[in-house]
């Protein structure tokens, strides 16, 4: 105790005060040090956020060895800050590495700078979801799903091509690239819930779509909040997109338009205005919303 009183004691009482200051300023380096360290702190995350930050951080520590080198002549000072100038090197160049190993496919490579880039969702976010899906193509009239027949087991978005979508042969709408397949289908159904087609979607084109497995789809949202929040607004997206090409192909009356975000809209089944098939399509998805 008395030990740490003595110290205290020196550190404060005895420690002679600045009683005069200088009146010149320090050189330009100094000054040019403080600012990169300024604006390298404001750096934002990710990984581009660290790049940044230390690679002005880098900068702002080499002014300041070369301050203590060539002005204040302090080899602590300048040991000091040369060290945490290599730290910030290697940091730099540890994270360039990991941003330059990140590299996709083709299709890869278009779907994140149309869909997900404007999101705001990270490259190494990005990856983990690729690397959990698989491409896949779709020859010209060839079927991705036949209505009553093929199972909901999978979650896909088209890449290249379009895909036509069709109730007992009768034309719903078009599916356009970077559109899902199936999220109807896909938010129709719990994940331990199991279920087949309404529709068939046939490749009016050669097409390209990424699929992810049911299974493996649900394991990653348990694991990643963020993957699961941002496939919520894609798939809500997409069914509301959906929506409102029924509600251009929908007339009453004398040919106006029906509003589709009117409620009694599906519960519409008069003689006179028969059901759309495009309706029984996305009724399974808004019952499971009402749950």
């Amino acid at each position: 105790m008395e030990r740490n009183s003595s110290l205290w004691k020196n550190l404060i009482d005895e420690h002679p005060v600045c009683t005069s200051w200088k009146h010149e300023a320090e050189g330009a380096i100094y000054h040019l040090a403080s600012i990169l360290f300024v604006v390298g702190f404001m750096g934002g995350s990710g990984f581009f956020g660290l790049l940044y930050v230390f690679s002005l951080l880098g900068l702002g520590f080499l002014c300041s060895a070369v301050w203590a080198w060539v002005d204040v002549c302090a080899a602590d000072i300048f040991s000091w800050n040369f060290i945490l100038f290599v730290i910030c090197f290697m940091q730099f160049v540890h994270i360039a590495y990991q941003v330059r190993s990140i590299t996709f496919a083709r299709e890869f490579q278009l779907l994140y700078s149309s869909l997900f880039q404007p999101l705001g969702t990270s490259l190494p976010v990005f990856r983990t979801i690729a690397l959990s899906s698989e491409v896949v193509t779709l020859e010209k009239e060839h079927c991705y799903a036949m209505q009553g027949k093929t199972s909901i087991d999978k979650l896909s978005l088209l890449v290249s091509g379009r895909i036509r979508v069709t109730v007992d042969g009768e034309f719903l709408h078009y599916i356009f690239p970077f559109q899902f397949l199936d999220s109807p289908e896909w938010d129709s159904l719990r994940p331990t819930e199991e279920g087949i087609f309404q529709v068939t979607l046939t490749a009016e084109t050669d097409c390209r779509y990424v699929s992810w497995r049911r299974k493996k789809l649900y394991l990653l949202f348990a694991q990643h909040r963020y993957i699961s929040r941002l496939f919520s607004v894609l798939i809500g997206s997409d069914i509301a997109d959906k929506l409102y090409a029924l509600n251009d192909r929908v007339y009453i009356g004398k040919r106006y338009h029906y509003d589709i975000r009117l409620p009694n809209f599906y519960q519409l089944s008069s003689p006179e205005m028969p059901r759309s098939p495009l309706i029984e399509h996305f009724r399974n998805s808004r019952q499971y919303c009402d749950k």
